[in-house]
């Protein structure tokens, strides 16, 4: 088989029918290709008058592969590389338990679970469909559930996000997150789009039929069940106590997310081995996604092949800051993401189609260990706390917004042609009553040199919404190669929460690597 790459195809390609386009690129006969299919694909907007696919596609060819790979220099053989799961035999061990059920949860219980060793999964939250309608009355009413909301529950913070799944690393085992998302109902262009997302509405599907494949080879999940204390000797970890009652347990995936501060709290008075590590908070930025779509398609904007458009950019300001956009959601809206009483936290989720009015983005700004004051450890997540605390006061308890033009330029503030998507309610906020100082003219000052990468960026109706502050863990809770903590024998920290990951992919990941580390320790 040969993957033939760099393939630049029209936006009215039929990808049902790769034939012809394979057999104009190797110059052969279509008669000599018995398969043919699409590998990936990626749109180039670099030129506005010449919108296209960029693919790579997959083909058997009759006759000698080799010599059309002489030929031909964007050629190679393809090799599938299928994953192997590993397995292992419980015995009279105790079961592994893993705490949190967010991408690294789930991972790791499938990844133990089809090792044969029946993984235990304690998750605060509630399961998806109970915690969907605590979400949807939030935010009709504001009224937060602390132990079920955007942030704590089945399938984590990314269950209502755009459930975007590129990433920045590379690991043989993405495909086989991909291929176990499709399987569970994910869309199938996953595999093949360069800058795959599922969507919030089709994730919680896919979150529910991941947890009955792991229920069904053993697993066992446990919601509305808080961990709450380790208890451990010089040997290792003896037990864990989950709402009052004691779990024997010897190895713990702690695979909470960047939100469970609780956890950092008891962790830190355990003496368990923490660092500070950069992270970065910022604002919501909310354009019209009809002028995104148009500033970078241009006349290509309304092709029915595109969708909404999307962007990732990055500034490095001569302050040495860096000012960047993250999990920008096309066509999708800004949330209230808040999980603790009296603080205000924002993130943004798009539906898998992609069709909202707006398209929003984090626009965030890098934060240094060297930025926190004090020693504590904990400091990051405290500098998080005061910007929500700040954030919920300055705008009695709806959630903060401005506009550029009241923010960046100075105007007076008011509603123009974008609408705040966010619910139930907001109110104008002078963000420099929220945030430090570095951050508020890092933002505007990014604001500015992005409108120089899209026209309109700047523009003075776009909203700001505040704040965005957990789009990254503050800390890194230590392990060694193996995965385990140096303080503790048996404790596998995993994932976003743990400081290894930043994203639905790369947690999905780390949690099948520290699931595979544990199936090690079984086996020996």
């Amino acid at each position: 088989m040969i993957l033939i790459n760099n393939l630049k195809l029209s936006l009215d390609t039929d990808f049902s029918n790769l034939s012809p386009v394979i057999a104009s690129a190797l110059k052969i006969s279509q008669n000599r290709i018995s398969k043919a299919s699409l590998y990936k694909k990626s749109v180039d907007a670099r030129h506005k008058d010449n919108v296209h696919f960029c693919c790579s596609v997959l083909a058997e060819i009759l006759g000698d592969e080799q010599k059309l790979i002489k030929r031909f220099k964007n050629t190679q053989l393809y090799t599938p590389k299928k994953y192997t799961w590993e397995k292992a035999e419980l015995g009279e061990r105790e079961r592994p338990v893993i705490v949190g059920f967010g991408p690294a949860g789930i991972f790791a219980a499938l990844t133990l679970a089809k090792a044969g060793l029946k993984p235990i999964v304690i998750e605060r939250g509630k399961s998806v469909d109970e915690r969907s309608c605590d979400v949807d009355n939030f935010f009709k009413t504001g009224k937060l559930n602390p132990e079920s909301n955007v942030q704590f529950g089945e399938g984590g913070a990314g269950t209502f996000s755009d459930g975007k799944l590129n990433t920045g690393i590379k690991n043989p085992r993405i495909r086989t997150v991909l291929e176990e998302f499709v399987r569970a109902g994910a869309p199938e262009n996953i595999l093949t789009d360069a800058k795959p997302h599922i969507g919030t509405d089709i994730l919680k599907t896919v979150v529910k039929n991941l947890r009955e494949q792991i229920i069904s080879l053993g697993g066992e999940i446990r919601f509305s069940s808080k961990f709450e204390d380790i208890s451990f000797n010089e040997t290792g970890i003896n037990h864990i106590t989950v709402n009052c009652e004691n779990i024997p347990c010897s190895n713990l995936i702690l695979a909470t997310g960047h939100s469970a501060r609780d956890i950092f709290s008891m962790l830190k008075a355990k003496n368990i081995e923490m660092m500070r590590k950069p992270f970065a908070m910022g604002v919501r930025i909310e354009h019209l996604r009809r002028d995104i779509d148009t500033s970078l398609y241009g006349a290509f904007a309304d092709h029915p092949a595109l969708g909404a458009a999307d962007y990732k950019l990055v500034t490095h300001l001569e302050s040495g800051r860096d000012v960047y956009t993250f999990c920008m959601c096309p066509g999708g809206e800004v949330i209230n993401s808040s999980s603790e009483p009296h603080r205000i936290a924002v993130n943004g989720m798009s539906k898998n189609a992609r069709n909202g009015e707006n398209s929003n983005s984090a626009l965030l700004v890098g934060i240094n260990p060297e930025d926190i004051e004090g020693d504590d450890i904990l400091g990051g997540c405290a500098l998080q706390e005061k910007i929500e605390k700040s954030a919920f006061k300055i705008a009695s308890g709806k959630v903060p917004i401005t506009t550029i033009g009241s923010f960046v330029f100075g105007e007076d503030f008011k509603i123009g042609k974008v609408k705040p998507s966010v619910k139930p309610d907001t109110a104008n906020a002078d963000f420099d009553d929220i945030f430090p100082k570095f951050i508020t003219e890092s933002l505007k000052k990014g604001i500015v040199e992005f409108d120089k990468k899209i026209h309109g960026f700047a523009d003075k109706d776009a909203i700001l919404t505040a704040p965005e502050t957990r789009s990254s863990s503050p800390i890194r809770i230590l392990r060694d190669e193996k995965g385990v903590s140096p303080s503790l024998f048996g404790l596998y920290p995993c994932g976003e929460g743990a400081g290894y990951a930043g994203g639905i992919m790369s947690a999905a990941v780390d949690g099948m690597k520290i699931a595979e580390s544990v199936i090690e320790s079984y086996k020996k």
